[in-house]
């Protein structure tokens, strides 16, 4: 672990001296197509030597070997025109109509990510670098897991790709809490880099005994629209032993709702769906007249409900604006209790998403069949002597602890509270429902906070106003 530690940092330094890359984000990109395409071809090396029959669908000018194996290969120029003027756009254009999975998954990837590494010779001293690691090996494989997850971490403060990741520690929480079973379909539809399935592959991979029950893991699906998370969700489902993830490349509401139907059904959802964003493309009218709206949140929980089978069980990460609201956020909420129990609300910090986002969040519980009797709420709690978490000081799995302790025998105290459903009818399905045991908190905002919410808030209104020019124009 500490070499392949040290390796990814003198990979991080050479990056650094690249002109070509810029930020953080960039990095991660540059960097990330290429521990994409050298675990893909160590895993298809491996393929070729159980299966006489399997061919990869590379073809055999593009393949790592080719062009990056030997380090003594082409260079400099000639190494940064061949990636760019043949290996990408070769890739990109990768025959799929045999419907070979493994070759559509390379093609997305290409087709969405770039190389910006402005020199061949940087480029060389990476592609080396990740010559050492034998992606067959299954401890350098975990191993590089490890590192991994650090690395996506940093997206966290990487600007407006800090929207791709979710704590861990919320992606296992809501996992284990839902504790998906071998056999059911499970499902993101807004997959970010994939620590929701990657935790829902982790709980099954703890229940498989036989091939067959291996096989149950392609049952862990997502979705996702953008080419970056796209591309750091497939190479860590790769990692985590999932040899062709069931990830498909997609805007999930560019289709009408009716379009989803019995074979799109679902047994378990865990999300955290893109939220304060507006829906592009007119996609709003994709859905039925009454739950029409360009806040991408809403308009996802609705899709939630309507994918998740009888008796299927979600959790979901939502901000406090989809908790209340009129009009069409209101029919919204009123759908989920009509046809869902939504018996659990955990309210976390605004701090959870820092410095990402300072918005305060809820983690929805619900099952879909039966309509909700009653609410559940818990107000989880910063560590003592802590006044908010930070890039430093991330939410932990074990701050959950409190709450998994109280699940099963839930009574009211002074961070739990219950609310009957009549209280919610007459509240007009408002669930923005404060602690009633104790004072409401009040946070004192910093500049950088106050900065990021004027930042957000400027932003929400372009975008709204360039989506009432497109409509107009």
């Amino acid at each position: 672990m500490s070499n392949l530690s040290s390796l990814y940092k003198s990979i991080e330094k050479i990056m650094w001296t690249d002109t070509g890359l810029n930020g953080d984000a960039q990095r991660i990109e540059q960097f990330a197509w290429m521990l994409f395409f050298k675990i893909f071809s160590d895993k298809d090396k491996e393929l070729e030597v159980m299966d006489d029959a399997y061919r990869s669908p590379i073809p055999e000018a593009y393949r790592w070997d080719a062009w990056a194996g030997n380090d003594e290969g082409i260079t400099g120029d000639e190494l940064l025109a061949f990636v760019d003027r043949d290996l990408f756009p070769a890739l990109r254009a990768l025959d799929i109509s045999g419907e070979n999975r493994r070759a559509l998954i390379v093609r997305e990837v290409f087709e969405g990510n770039n190389n910006y590494m402005k020199s061949g010779t940087n480029l060389r001293k990476v592609l080396n670098k990740l010559n050492e690691i034998d992606f067959n090996r299954a401890k350098d494989r975990h191993a590089f897991g490890d590192i991994y997850e650090s690395i996506l971490k940093g997206l966290q403060s990487a600007g407006k790709s800090g929207e791709f990741y979710t704590p861990r520690a919320v992606t296992q929480f809501i996992c284990d809490t839902l504790a998906p079973q071998l056999g059911e379909t499970i499902l993101d539809p807004a997959c970010g880099t994939g620590g929701f399935l990657t935790a829902a592959v982790e709980t099954l991979k703890s229940q498989t005994r036989t091939v067959a029950d291996q096989q149950e893991l392609q049952k862990v699906k997502g979705w996702e629209y953008k080419p970056l998370p796209f591309l750091l969700a497939t190479t860590n489902l790769i990692l985590h032993d999932v040899e062709v993830p069931n990830i498909t490349f997609r805007d999930v509401l560019d289709r009408p709702l009716r379009d989803y139907g019995r074979r799109d059904a679902v047994d378990v959802v865990l999300a955290n769906p893109p939220f304060g964003g507006v829906v592009a493309n007119g996609n709003e009218t994709n859905f039925p007249a009454q739950f029409r709206t360009k806040e991408s949140a809403d308009l996802f929980l609705v899709l939630i409900m309507h994918l998740l089978k009888e008796g299927g069980r979600a959790g979901v990460v939502l901000p406090d604006g989809s908790l209340t609201g009129e009009g069409v956020k209101q029919r919204v909420r009123q759908q989920l209790l009509e046809t869902c129990n939504l018996h659990t609300i955990v309210r976390l910090p605004n701090s959870v998403f820092q410095p990402y986002a300072t918005v305060a969040t809820n983690l929805l519980f619900f099952t879909k069949g039966q309509p909700t009797q009653e609410i559940w709420y818990y107000q989880h709690r910063l560590p003592e002597g802590q006044k908010s978490y930070s890039k430093t000081k991330t939410i932990r799995r074990e701050e959950f602890q409190p709450i998994e302790d109280w699940w099963n025998k839930r009574e009211e105290s002074e961070v739990a509270w219950r609310v009957p459903i009549q209280t919610i009818i007459d509240r007009n399905y408002d669930l923005d429902i404060k602690n009633p045991h104790q004072a409401e908190e009040t946070h004192e905002y910093t500049s950088a906070e106050l900065l990021e919410l004027l930042g957000q808030s400027f932003a929400k209104s372009e975008a709204l106003l360039n989506a009432l020019k497109g409509e107009v124009l």
